[in-house]
């Protein structure tokens, strides 16, 4: 997949593409539909598949309140896109003054101009332009002027309820990661560059662990979590915390993944962690021996959860794919 940040970077201009637009944090169940079904529609039609999306998202632009946690950042975002086939992913600079074009003038410069576009996929509640104004109806009547066909996918449902990255986010936020499995195709999952800790892993306890420097913006609550630990394309079972280390009175949040069966060095590299099931609060113990009891009986808790046939990924370069899908 190529990415670019401006049509001018294609070096040949398109015959014609099939596009999708959105923000598409979480590249969940219903985005991947989208995607799928764009780069369908470009091969039966010889057209190129495109992606366009946003960096960074335009609620970070056009709110001044706190916005959510963001599922996805933009580099994890466009490495679980390109796993799905599309051939250019275009990502644009949000700014005031984009969110100022009418849907007609976004369309026209960027997708008409920029990609001759040919057709358009988008989402059951998608909305475009100044005032969210571009809705299905709205570029179906653009499409007949500047030629281009408009698809309106249904939303994809899970149990009854639609699959979204806020419903997404609500789990993950909740320690409910298993049930957001099905939603996002994947274990949830984590980033970031092994750092050295405050080195009680190994030494006091008995249980080294990889502390991650944090990156990613959405992080499940805070306990203990049994989880696969990737490492140079390879999954490892591990124990991940999540949380402040109460009974050490630590203040700032951290992730810890204790690799089962691992004694590699790993500072400085960067590692994946997939979290599959949650199995404590984080609590204060009364002592060392107390706490390290209950580790060995996490570990024990955490090869049965990643045992079961649901519970195992492999990996499956770039991506890492459940092995019961």
């Amino acid at each position: 997949m190529i990415v670019i940040r401006t049509p001018d970077e294609l070096k040949t201009a398109l015959a014609g593409a099939s596009v999708t637009i959105g923000n598409f944090d979480g590249v969940h169940k219903g985005h991947q539909a989208l995607i799928k079904r764009t780069c369908v529609k470009a091969t039966a039609s010889g057209l190129t598949s495109a992606i366009v999306t946003f960096d960074p998202h335009p609620l970070r632009v056009l709110t001044e309140r706190k916005t959510p946690p963001f599922i996805t950042l933009t580099d994890q975002k466009l490495e679980l896109i390109s796993q799905f086939g599309p051939q250019v992913a275009l990502v644009l600079a949000f700014t005031r003054e984009m969110a100022a074009l009418s849907p007609e003038q976004f369309v026209q410069h960027y997708l008409v101009d920029g990609l001759n576009m040919k057709e358009l996929t988008i989402g059951y509640d998608y909305h475009m332009g100044k005032g969210r104004t571009g809705d299905h109806a709205m570029l179906t009547q653009i499409g007949d002027r500047l030629g281009f066909g408009v698809e309106r996918l249904d939303p994809v449902a899970l149990e009854g309820a639609i699959v979204s990255s806020t419903r997404i986010r609500d789990l993950v936020e909740a320690g409910d990661v298993w049930d957001a499995r099905p939603l996002l195709g994947r274990f949830y999952q984590v980033s970031g560059e092994v750092v050295h800790g405050m080195k009680r892993g190994g030494k006091l306890l008995g249980f080294p662990t990889a502390n991650l420097k944090l990156v990613d913006e959405l992080f499940p609550k805070p306990g203990v979590y049994a989880v696969w630990v990737e490492v140079d394309g390879q999954a490892h079972e591990g124990v991940a915390n999540i949380g402040k280390n109460p009974t050490f009175g630590n203040d700032a949040l951290s992730v810890e993944a204790h690799i089962l069966d691992y004694d590699k060095d790993i500072y400085g590299r960067d590692i994946r962690v997939h979290f599959v099931q949650r199995i404590r609060d984080e609590r204060k113990f009364n002592g060392i021996d107390e706490l390290k009891e209950r580790i060995r009986r996490d570990v024990g808790i955490g090869r049965q959860i990643l045992a079961r046939p649901e519970g195992r990924i492999k990996i499956t370069q770039p991506s890492i794919e459940d092995t019961a899908q």
